[in-house]
């Protein structure tokens, strides 16, 4: 293993400083092979016992967009069915019965089929991070995004999880970002107003 090094101004500015949640999109694809190495670069966040519980549907075709029309608020309504992609960020509750593979130098899965509260906990953490790990790895791959809720949850999981018991978290539009559609920037919380030593 190398020493890590710290990024550049400009790589921190796309990952974090400038990047900004886009609203309206370039009428611009974004190719099958684009979406698998997005998935590739976010798979490899940590995760606690390297449960990776989040599944990610990538809603692109009319009829699947169609199908999540029904589920959303009529704020998300434009901004989503321009977008060249949906991402619908879910988890599996039953993340567990892969650990054997994903975790094979204990029986973690022991650990969560005992306990509902914690696999449920579990899975609803770390399907969220890996969520946040998508947005970081899309716009470190030059693809911008816009994650939201307003949706009906339930509708979306009868809609497109019913075969697997999944259970949607959020949503986020991918695409190539049209620069009118950008709100201004709100203010952030200082180091001192969100942040304390111990």
């Amino acid at each position: 293993m190398t020493e890590n090094t710290a990024l550049d101004s400009a790589a921190l500015d796309q990952l974090f400083r400038t990047a900004r949640t886009q609203n309206k999109w370039q009428d611009r694809p974004i190719a099958d092979a684009k979406l698998e190495e997005l998935y590739d670069t976010l798979k490899h966040g940590p995760t606690s016992a390297n449960c990776s519980p989040a599944r990610f549907t990538f809603v692109r075709t009319a009829e699947g967009k169609a199908k999540l029309k029904e589920a959303l608020s009529s704020g998300n309504m434009e901004k989503t069915m321009t977008a060249p992609v949906t991402v619908i960020v879910a988890h599996d509750p039953k993340f567990y019965d892969l650990l054997p593979k994903l975790f094979p130098h204990a029986d973690a899965r022991s650990w969560f089929v005992s306990s509902e509260a914690l696999a449920q906990t579990t899975a609803f953490r770390n399907g969220t991070l890996q969520g946040a790990y998508l947005m970081l790895a899309a716009r470190a791959l030059g693809i911008d995004s816009g994650a939201m809720s307003g949706f009906n949850n339930d509708k979306v999981d009868e809609l497109f999880f019913a075969d697997t018991g999944w259970k949607s978290n959020f949503l986020v539009n991918l695409g190539y970002g049209d620069a009118s559609g950008v709100f201004g920037k709100l203010p952030r919380l200082s180091f001192d107003e969100a942040c304390r030593f111990a």
